[in-house]
């Protein structure tokens, strides 16, 4: 599960996780969320010290808009994967995105989750991030990891 499009360090470490055993990725994004998310977005950047993004988040796309953007960043994602040779499908989340992933992981018989993401320290604090929330609906082991640099 992403929240924007793999960058090529991104692709390169989730590729070599499980050495040269053969793994399919089936990636599911998450676009942006509404307004309590942009909020939370700020506050994380300023805990970061990142006060240039926390002013930016009113410029984030919201809505269709960020369905747009989510796309594209998928596409660019699964075109990365496959381009390292791994093989990859996508489909982009819009509504319930945890039971999306419960039914995506019973679906493909998954053995574990990687969640890819910036750090979102408010939402972690209050085990409110994908990663927590996750663990208590798939069944199988979730793996968090933090981006390598912004996209």
């Amino acid at each position: 599960m992403i929240e924007k499009a793999l960058t090529s360090a991104d692709v390169e470490f989730v590729t070599t996780l499980h050495g040269e055993e053969e793994v399919v990725f089936h990636v599911l994004l998450q676009p942006r969320g509404e307004q309590a998310d942009r909020l939370l977005r700020a506050i994380d950047d300023i805990a970061l010290g990142e006060l240039d993004e926390a002013v930016r988040e009113g410029s984030t796309p919201e809505g269709e808009e960020a369905l747009s953007t989510g796309e594209r960043a998928l596409e660019v994602s699964l075109a990365a994967l496959r381009g390292s040779g791994a093989r990859a499908e996508g489909r982009l989340l819009e509504d319930h995105p945890l039971d999306a992933l419960r039914g995506v992981v019973a679906e493909v018989g998954a053995d574990e989750v990687i969640v890819l993401t910036d750090p979102h320290y408010v939402e972690e604090f209050f085990h409110r991030d994908w990663a927590s929330r996750a663990r208590h609906k798939v069944g199988v082991p979730v793996l968090k990891l933090f981006s390598h640099s912004k996209a």
